[in-house]
């Protein structure tokens, strides 16, 4: 976390070499030319006088307690980031004071460097720092459940420092068996909690993981039902959600693997299969302008009248990791052949 400044061109650059020492010693005990004087380093002259010694020994001992002085200044250990910036993740315990100082000195030696933005990762048991880095211009970006992100941008100019994350993911999935009937649940928490309304699994896409395995996942959950996935319908972006965040909320259709329902009690109060026409003739759904162009676009795609977006699996010139791409596979691929 934290490494030595290095050490200043001070004036006895060898002071501490004994050849040094004892030259200088052997000098003054042989009485060359009495009166002369002697250059020290390249700052000063200074009359030889029979206490010249203890003239010598104090200045030595002054440019070693200043070395041991600069030896102790310490920086924040840090790595670059990709837009001139850098990134500090703190572990080491110290009180306020100590790293105030230390944090001072690593900023003036940021700025030296020109370097812009600031990252430092505080760790949850170091939250006794939090109001020192705020006493010193930084502020919050995001939070974790076990690191706080604040952030310092040094030059004059206007901070380029991205906001946090804007948006939260959520997925519905329409499940459609070979009878027409649709996988809907009522919820015992939440806006739905007592109004009665049967609705299709929802839920919230977790961190770092797909769309497609997310809306499998949450009819698992929420049904105990398996599926696979098909394709997205449709997709929402709404503003104002979720704590001042925004939402996107995608549409997904999935095939059923299974058929018995074992509904989950903390979330979910009733599951069941339900006709497609008495679920769309709900009162609620009814006065949903929303929920009236998913259910059209449910049923265009029942009657083979509409294609949505299935995943392909693809990689970028930036990793190695794979992720999906979600297009109209049908329509690329006549497309293609046309």
């Amino acid at each position: 976390m934290l490494r030595s400044l290095p050490k200043l061109s001070l004036l006895f650059s060898s002071a501490r070499n004994p050849h040094y020492l004892s030259s200088a010693q052997r000098f003054i005990s042989q009485g060359r030319i009495a009166a002369s004087r002697v250059k020290i380093g390249v700052v000063s002259t200074i009359p030889i006088r029979s206490k010249l010694t203890s003239t010598i020994s104090s200045a030595i001992a002054s440019e070693m307690a200043a070395e041991d002085q600069v030896q102790r200044v310490n920086l924040l250990t840090s790595t670059d980031d990709n837009y001139g910036g850098v990134i500090v993740e703190l572990d080491q315990h110290m009180d306020s004071a100590t790293f105030v100082s230390i944090l001072r000195a690593s900023v003036s030696h940021w700025k030296l460097l020109g370097k812009k933005g600031v990252w430092i990762k505080l760790p949850i048991h170091l939250v006794n720092l939090v109001e020192a880095l705020v006493k010193e211009g930084f502020w919050y970006h995001h939070a974790e459940p076990k690191y706080l992100m604040l952030v310092y941008w040094i030059p004059e100019s206007p901070s380029t420092i991205p906001a946090n994350a804007t948006h939260r993911v959520g997925v519905g999935s329409f499940v459609m068996n070979e009878k027409q009937e649709v996988l809907v649940v009522q919820e015992n928490s939440g806006l739905f909690q007592g109004t009665g309304v049967w609705k299709f699994p929802t839920g919230v896409v977790d961190q770092g993981e797909d769309i497609c395995v997310a809306a499998v996942r949450e009819v698992k959950e929420e049904t105990g039902v398996d599926s696979e996935f098909v394709e997205v319908l449709a997709f929402r972006q709404s503003h104002n959600s979720f704590f001042e965040k925004s939402d996107l909320f995608f549409m997904c259709m999935l095939r059923p693997l299974s058929s018995d329902i074992q509904a989950q009690r903390l979330e979910i109060l009733n599951a069941q299969w339900m006709p497609f026409e008495e679920y769309a003739a709900q009162p609620f759904i009814q006065k949903s302008e929303l929920l009236k162009y998913i259910n059209d676009t449910c049923l265009a795609k029942m009657g083979g009248q509409y294609s949505g977006f299935s995943p392909v699996s693809t990689s970028s010139n930036f990793s190695d990791q794979k992720n999906y791409l979600y297009l109209s596979a049908g329509a690329l691929k006549s497309s293609n052949s046309s």
